[in-house]
Parts: C-alpha cells; structure tokens; sequence
C-alpha cells in the first residue's frame, strides 16, 4: 500500500488537516509521556493546540488524571492547568488513537542486552497506529534511533493500514531535543529538526512545529534527520570520553583535569569544554552511539572513534571505584566492610530521571567489593529497580551530619545544587568527588580525594 493516484477525499483529507494545524484546531496525540513526551505536550497547550496524552503505565495515566505530576521539572500546577482548559486529557487506551489529528510518538529505544537496538516499543505503537489510522492524520516519530529506521520499520507497519502515504497520511521524522531540568532549554525554546518521508508529510509537519517551537530546520528526508540526532549525542560521547582519559591520565602525573579545562575554555574559539565525570548517563549519550556502530556493522564499516568513546565511558566506574579503594587505603581502611554513601542517583544534577545513571553501576562493583551501602538524593527518595542493573533495595538517606559521620566514605556521584558541599566535607570522614562539587570548599581539604 501506499502507492497510487490520490482520490478526490484523499486530497480532501491533506486539505483540512493543513487547515487544521494551520489554524490550531488539529488535536495533538502524543505516545509516551515521560521525559519527553510530557514537555512536549506543554509546548503544544502553550501553543494553543488541544493534546491527548497515551501511555501504556495506568499508574502514569491515574497521576495526570489526579492533576499530579512524576517528573520533578514538570510542576503539577502545568497538568492542573492543562486540564482546567480541557488542553490536555490522559489514556491507556489505544483505540483512541483515531481521535488525533497529529500522533507523536516518544517511546523508548534502549538497547538490548547485545547491546543492539531495541525497537520493540516503535514497532508495538506503530502497529496500534495502523489499527486505529484514519485519512488525515500525522504521524511522527520522536524516539531517537538509527537512520532508516522511520522508513524501513515504521511505515511498512503503517502501510498495512491500506492507506496511501502522502494523500491519506503522512510521515516524519523530528528527532527530540529535550534536556531535563535545564529552564534554559524548555522543548519550545529548542529548534526542531524535522524530515518528512515526502513532501506533504514535511510541509505538515513544518508547519505543526513551527506553531510551537522557536525554529523549525526542515532536512530533506527522514534520513537526515536520524542522522543528525546521532550525530550530536556521538559528538558528545566522543569528547568526553576523551576528557575522561585525560583524567585518569592528568590524575597519574599529578594535574588537575579541572582547572586544564577552567583554563583551556578561556580560548574564545576552536575549544567547547566538556567535563569528566563517574560515567554517562540519561538516555541519549549512552546509548545512541551504539546505534550508528550497529549500523555500520550492518554495512561492514568499523566505526573506531564510537567504539573506543564507548569503551573509555563505560570503564569510568571501574575507575571510580578504584580510586575509592585507594582512598579508604590511604586511611587504614578495606574497601569490605567499609560504609559507602553515595550522594546522587540521578544521572544529571538536578533532575529526579534516574535512566541509565552511573551510579547504579558503581553500587554494582562497590557490593561486590564488599562495601556496605546507602545513598542520598533529594530527587529520588526511593531506589528504583533498573533494567541492567542489581541493585539494592534503599530509601534515601537524611543528610545529616550523624548520617555523615557513620560513613567511612562519602562518593559524590552526582553534583545536585541542593548539596551543602562545606556541611558535607566538614561532617564526613572521607569524600571522594568524581564531579569537581568540593573545588570551593575550604575547610577540611585533607579529607577530599578526586575521582
């Protein structure tokens, strides 16, 4: 399917839905509402669009419905308000995927334990899609993933539908932008990619967006702007492992990888720092090179620069806990036996999203190392169980200056602006910083070790 001379109610259909999106009377569908899919809603209420939210977790859709919110940067008073203005209703139920004129779909795309790409999430809501696709509806696909991927595995499934590509509906490609927690950066204040699997489907999808984003770059094809997601998280990937190995390498001959930086990004051109850290997380930057190197496996090409990045990110939390072990040494102390409080689950600094943290795989090789463990976040009060990862069953800790006291060491693995740094150094027997949070703490220096 997908082919053929439109009919006159397929041309009527590409018509009303331009008219529609053109005047903010198309209803916004949106798949998935996490991190993603939840800021994106917002941007198109504040637009002046009405938005149905899916989800297939009924204790997400219980929480909206209850005007609550579970992600820490998306105030309840937004869904309360959304809800008011009847902009904004929640459901599990697929069948309504007919209701939308516009269907956006922000699911996830791990990988699986190959460490290859997991596109069971797409191809399931794809195939709902089709089950409920009527003529004049939009569908476009968010999830960060491999390029080829929109046009090789979603709309083949879309195709079964019976309805014809550019007349009946249409399809894109808008890779999402988001960055938890940064005000700076909201999903409306973020240019927009987009690729459209053919003309009308980019001319729709250009126009929905640029009613709700602050640029819209339009590429020309869906492939491109695949790529280009790709492109940007492997960027990022690549330049901080490379800051990742000059830590350690800086750290044997007795320099500070942070002030190289500090100094380094005083260069007004040709320099963007990036900082080391305990290891990557979130959902993009771990994973979304893993993808372009299983595509140019797929095309017999070996992509060396992704795959060392990946193996230099992945060995941090070795070296972490190495660098711990030799702390507690410096003071009498085994790393078995020894109490371990880790401040910081989540994988950036003020956010509650725990995806992919890396600090779940320095609890992994610290309890197998012998050490008795607890933690503090302020985001994340209790330890949610992780796909890959074992990790214990833990509430966070009052961080309090007994609870400080009792640890033989404290790991900073996340540097949460709500951290009294100087409390914490002065309370603490022991503090290893993987992210650089002590460099303006005075007293107690002899207690801080770098990691």
């Amino acid at each position: 399917m997908g082919t053929g001379t439109p009919s006159p109610e397929s041309l009527a259909a590409l018509d009303a839905l331009r008219e529609r999106i053109q005047h903010k009377t198309a209803k916004i569908g949106v798949v998935g509402l996490g991190y993603v899919g939840l800021p994106l809603i917002q941007a198109f209420v504040n637009a002046g669009f009405s938005t149905l939210g899916f989800d297939v977790d009924p204790e997400k859709i219980a929480a909206l419905e209850n005007g609550q919110s579970y992600i820490g940067h998306i105030p309840a008073e937004w869904i309360q308000e959304w809800t008011a203005r009847d902009a904004f209703a929640a459901t599990n139920d697929m069948a309504r995927l007919a209701e939308p004129d516009v269907i956006i779909i922000c699911v996830p795309t791990p990988l699986n334990d190959s460490r290859d790409p997991d596109l069971s999430y797409v191809e399931a809501t794809a195939a709902q899609i089709a089950h409920a696709l009527r003529p004049g509806q939009l569908v476009v696909l968010e999830s960060t993933t491999y390029p080829g991927t929109t046009r090789d595995v979603m709309l083949p499934i879309l195709n079964e539908s019976g309805l014809a590509l550019g007349s009946d509906f249409f399809v894109a490609y808008s890779p999402e932008r988001e960055d938890p927690g940064n005000i700076d950066y909201t999903a409306n204040k973020i240019p927009k990619v987009v690729g459209g699997m053919e003309p009308n489907s980019l001319e729709l999808a250009v126009t929905l967006y640029s009613h709700a984003v602050v640029e819209t770059v339009p590429v020309s094809n869906c492939e491109v702007a695949e790529a280009c997601k790709i492109l940007e998280n492997t960027y990022r990937s690549i330049n901080i492992a490379m800051v990742n190995e000059l830590k350690v390498l800086f750290d044997r001959i007795g320099i500070d990888i942070w002030e190289v930086i500090e100094a380094a990004k005083t260069k007004p051109f040709g320099f963007q720092a990036f900082y080391p850290g305990p290891g990557l997380g979130g959902h993009c930057i771990p994973i979304d090179p893993f993808y372009l190197s299983w595509v140019a496996r797929k095309h017999e090409m070996p992509t060396r620069f992704i795959e060392l990045a990946g193996e230099i990110n992945t060995s941090m939390p070795r070296y972490v806990v190495s660098r711990v072990a030799e702390a507690l040494n410096d003071i009498g102390k085994p790393m078995r036996g020894s109490r371990i409080g880790i401040l910081g689950v989540a994988y950036k600094k003020d956010v509650d999203d725990p995806r992919e943290s890396p600090s779940f795989k320095l609890m992994e090789l610290l309890q197998e190392k012998g050490a008795l463990l607890s933690y503090n976040d302020p985001h994340i009060p209790i330890l949610p169980s992780m796909r890959h990862y074992q990790v214990p069953r833990l509430a966070s800790e009052p961080l309090t200056p007994d609870y400080l006291a009792s640890q033989d060491c404290i790991l900073i693995a996340t540097d949460h602006s709500a951290y009294d740094y100087e409390m914490i150094v002065r309370h603490s027997q022991l503090v290893v910083d993987t992210r650089n949070a002590t460099s303006h703490v005075t007293d107690g220096r002899e207690k801080i070790s770098k990691a």
